[in-house]
């Protein structure tokens, strides 16, 4: 039993050695690619039509029927901070207890929101009563 012992050491060195060689060489024989593959990339069509229509590839994203959000498609935080600022609904948020749409312009505004969407969406009404003329 203690010749086993002495052997299983080195045997684990030799078979993680073993390992690592056969993983990097994995790695080389994958990454090997002709010409001809690296000049022909296969090309998604819904990024080309965005992008030939000008919209660039994250606009790829837009729901192909128009979206009805909450405050006519307008920024919950572009509200909360006085401003109307329009979004397209690529971007948006369904609150789970009313099951109203929100439209954001940005990914950032959305993290923003999710903080404390209750909060900001009380902000938001306020604000968006106050700049459509009809609050106080």
């Amino acid at each position: 039993m203690t010749e086993l012992k002495a052997y299983k050491q080195p045997l684990c060195c030799v078979l993680s050695v073993l390992i690592c060689l056969g993983l990097s060489t994995a790695g080389v024989a994958q990454s090997k690619t002709t010409n001809d593959e690296m000049t022909a990339p296969t090309r998604d069509p819904r990024a080309v039509a965005a992008e030939n229509s000008g919209g660039g590839i994250w606009k790829s994203a837009v729901p192909p029927v128009k979206m009805k959000g909450s405050f006519q498609d307008h920024d919950p935080i572009g509200l909360v901070a006085g401003q109307l600022i329009p979004a397209d609904c690529s971007i948006n948020w369904i609150d789970p207890d009313t099951h109203k749409l929100y439209c954001f312009t940005s990914a950032t505004s959305l993290v923003y929101f999710l903080d404390s969407p209750q909060t900001y969406l009380l902000e938001a009404e306020r604000n968006w009563r106050r700049l459509k003329g009809g609050g106080r």
